[in-house]
């Protein structure tokens, strides 16, 4: 195996931010075996986003045609079963997002080559490549030692790794003519369908106030609020501040929720269900407040505070306003 190929997604105009978390991985990978890492950029009329990716590959191999302008499934399948067949990579790293979670399968038949989905890390070990997976809504880490093979797909989870967008190199551009797709077009795309606006995205905040159930009622949700907004951070919650209505559920964060990895993540109130510690665990700092000193929480947080939330809020944000 010399090269381990990445398929960049984008979408509307912008790189998704899963590639960049792939190329982190991607390049991890590489400089423990010795490989090239190669980013695939299928798309038309799009040089800046080819631009954005130089500094964290080696080469870019590029792909212009109006057919890929956006995801539609027979024009990329088509494309990224002619590069494989061509070059032959040993490993193959997909987005498990709506499109990867589309792609992969088909992609993995057609070549008639392993796939593992929904990977939250990737290595070689001594018995050849292992992935793990969570299982059971994150209850459970499953080690897989994959069958040796010339080619492996796998997806990877959004969130499990950091998105490091330059990684001091300077790729290379390789562009490639769009093989003709022959057969039927089964599917084609038609348009973007927006989702009803959020009004925030946690997922790109730096500092996150998250609350739980030890809230008590809703009416403290605008003292949390008033806290968050004097520090800087974006108010977040578990699921059962989502289900009660207390907080949209855009808000939440979890296995049902969203998958962050703020630099501060302050849980108020949140007991740390496997379910909520699937999405957050990947924060760098974790501080907890809650009540209950047994909460599973504490287990994995940096900082834990046994008291009542309502009173430590005060004395948090004369820490962090202050700078002490």
């Amino acid at each position: 195996m010399e090269e381990i190929l990445v398929l960049a997604e984008h979408r509307q105009g912008e790189l998704r931010e899963i590639t960049f978390e792939m190329l982190t991985l991607a390049n991890r990978i590489a400089r423990e075996k010795g490989l090239g890492v190669t980013t695939v950029f299928l798309g038309h009329e799009a040089p800046h986003l080819v631009e954005a990716l130089k500094g964290a590959c080696d080469r870019i191999l590029q792909v212009e045609d109006e057919t890929l302008a956006r995801y539609d499934a027979d024009p990329y399948l088509g494309t990224l079963d002619a590069i494989i067949q061509q070059r032959k990579p040993g490993l193959i790293l997909i987005g498990h997002t709506a499109i990867g979670m589309d792609l992969a399968p088909a992609l993995a038949t057609r070549l008639s080559i392993p796939l593992a989905t929904d990977c939250v890390d990737v290595h070689f070990g001594e018995e050849g490549l292992e992935v793990l997976r969570q299982i059971y809504g994150g209850k459970i880490h499953s080690r897989l030692t994959l069958k040796p093979s010339d080619q492996t797909l796998i997806s990877v989870r959004p969130g499990s790794f950091e998105a490091e967008r330059e990684q001091s190199k300077s790729a290379e551009k390789e562009s490639m003519a769009a093989p003709e797709i022959s057969g039927l077009m089964r599917r084609r795309f038609l348009e973007y369908l927006e989702a009803a606006l959020e009004d925030v995205d946690i997922t790109a905040a730096d500092i996150l106030v998250s609350v739980g159930r030890g809230i008590g009622k809703p009416e403290n949700i605008p003292v949390v609020q008033e806290f968050a907004d004097a520090i800087g951070a974006t108010l977040s919650c578990s699921r059962p501040v989502a289900d009660e209505g207390w907080l949209p559920k855009s808000r939440q964060v979890g296995t049902s929720g969203k998958t962050v990895r703020p630099k501060i993540y302050i849980a108020l109130g949140i007991s740390g269900a496997y379910q909520h510690q699937a999405g957050m665990k990947g924060a760098e700092t974790i501080i907890a407040v809650n009540t209950d000193s047994s909460a599973p929480i504490f287990s994995f947080a940096h900082y834990g505070i046994i008291a009542d939330l309502m009173q430590v809020l005060p004395v948090l944000r004369e820490k962090f306003t202050s700078g002490s």
